[in-house]
């Protein structure tokens, strides 16, 4: 408990789904949390969850695909708290269609929020955490990076670039004492874990939890908790690596 007591975090897609799940885990580890999200409602809810419950959290609406929005998140985040220590990409767009639907403006949405955003939001910490010579960064990736439905090419593409930024960064950023690893989730229950204006709990069959060898369909605490020990100083020795973290579906082999 209290592992990161006077430790800023910054989650981005923090409003909702997991990235609310990680926010509110580090706040009850005794962090500083930034919500930064492009939605108000959601993230200023988040925040006042948070805060209602005794822990520290300011929401900073943000987009992570521009790159002086993300610019001025992140030093506001540092002159407020006086550090940077942890940053979490989670922020992502989904939702699109077939190649021959999807437009080039979707394509090029997609990738500025899924992948670029997460290189803006890193460079723009990295240089407060070069100057404390520590710091972890923790993208999510996902399990389409390495598998694929149908019409999901800007999803699965940014997410794939996600994997080569991770090792990239650890690389380019370790002598600084930056550590940067990557978590792949599988299907995540993400239902209940909306804002109040959207949130209504999904109704899963015995067969979505069955197909999963650990037998159950994944919640957003399975990725929260990854998220805690990888910023850790636990996990000190890990840097560059992608976790997958889905019940064990991308290794089940599928005959029809």
């Amino acid at each position: 408990m209290y592992k990161f007591t006077d430790k800023t975090i910054i989650v981005t897609g923090a409003g909702q789904g997991i990235g609310r799940a990680i926010s509110r885990k580090f706040a009850q580890e005794g962090a500083k949390v930034v919500i930064a999200d492009t939605d108000e409602e959601a993230g200023l809810e988040n925040e006042q969850h948070i805060r209602n419950e005794g822990f520290e959290a300011v929401f900073i609406k943000t987009d992570v695909s521009d790159t002086a929005s993300v610019e001025e998140m992140v030093n506001y985040s540092n002159k407020k708290y006086g550090s940077i220590d942890v940053l979490v990409n989670n922020a992502v767009l989904t939702g699109f269609g077939n190649i021959f639907d999807t437009t080039v403006e979707q394509w090029d949405k997609a990738i500025a929020v899924n992948l670029s955003g997460a290189y803006y939001c890193a460079k723009f910490c990295a240089g407060f955490m070069k100057s404390q010579k520590s710091g972890c960064i923790i993208n999510m990736a996902s399990t389409r990076a390495f598998m694929s439905e149908p019409d999901t090419e800007p999803y699965s593409a940014s997410k794939g670039g996600i994997i080569a930024l991770t090792h990239s960064m650890a690389i380019s950023l370790g002598k600084y004492g930056i550590r940067v690893n990557s978590i792949s989730p599988g299907w995540i229950d993400v239902s209940s874990w909306k804002k109040s204006s959207a949130a209504s709990q999904e109704i899963l069959s015995a067969d979505d939890h069955a197909q999963h060898p650990a037998g159950r369909v994944g919640v957003p605490d399975d990725i929260a908790e990854l998220c805690i020990f990888l910023a850790s100083d636990k996990s000190g020795f890990i840097t560059g690596e992608n976790i997958t973290v889905d019940g064990g579906m991308t290794k089940k082999m599928i005959y029809v």
